[in-house]
């Protein structure tokens, strides 16, 4: 899939891109998609920074803009993050909004479907994966090998979702975790030191959470524990 960089060149057409797939995805849905990516169109169209990926605004400003009381925003921003397409790049603070950004390539990931009804040019230029030339004495970056799935494994699906969405964040971090349990709608996963578990917790749970939900909606929240030592 391209990369997901609305700036520089070609920015103005991957902005109608990003919101034409996101038009179309949340027309053939039922009236709860369609008011939730409504929702969420409104915050780029109104609000969003293209250029640095952020999104400046409070909870009562984002009532407003929404028709609806605060409480319904917390429900719905956290809908929106356990989808994986906002997260919180700076919490709000005294005398300071919250600073949100997305992940329009996880955006685009889950409009895919609709990919063939906007067109075949769009779909091929969503699929257009080919590397940037480069000079015969550059090594070119090796991506890493995608996580093997079979049968009924959901943690192996999971991996290939995450890896499919970012290989090198995978290669980085996802592919050292191993399910530990499954209960009750919380499952716990194993890191190899608690460095690696407090990071992948503090910036890359809700990430891990939107996958498994994808696959098992039962599954409501993640615990990430390290490997004991000694």
């Amino acid at each position: 899939m391209l990369a997901i960089k609305p700036v520089g060149r070609n920015a103005a057409s991957m902005k109608y891109d990003i919101l034409s797939a996101l038009s179309v995805h949340a027309l053939s849905g039922d009236k709860h998609r369609q008011r939730q990516v409504l929702r969420f169109l409104t915050l780029i169209t109104t609000r969003y920074n293209w250029q640095n990926n952020e999104l400046s605004i409070g909870r009562a400003e984002m009532a407003r803009l929404w028709a609806v009381n605060e409480r319904t925003v917390k429900r719905e921003t956290a809908k929106l993050r356990e989808m994986g397409w906002i997260r919180v790049k700076k919490p709000g603070a005294r005398g300071r909004v919250t600073l949100f950004e997305f992940d329009l390539k996880q955006v685009l990931l889950d409009t895919r479907a609709a990919w063939p009804v906007i067109g075949p040019d769009f779909e091929a230029r969503m699929q257009d994966d080919k590397p940037t030339p480069t000079e015969d004495n550059v090594v070119p970056f090796q991506r890493p090998e995608a996580p093997m799935s079979e049968g009924d494994d959901l943690w192996g699906r999971v991996l290939a979702g995450l890896h499919g969405r970012d290989p090198e964040l995978y290669s980085t971090w996802f592919r050292h975790l191993s399910e530990a349990g499954r209960a009750g709608g919380v499952v716990t996963l194993t890191a190899p030191s608690r460095f690696t578990a407090d990071y992948i917790h503090t910036h890359l749970k809700a990430r891990i959470l939107a996958t498994y939900s994808r696959f098992d909606a039962n599954v409501r929240d993640i615990r990430i524990t390290c490997k004991a030592t000694g």
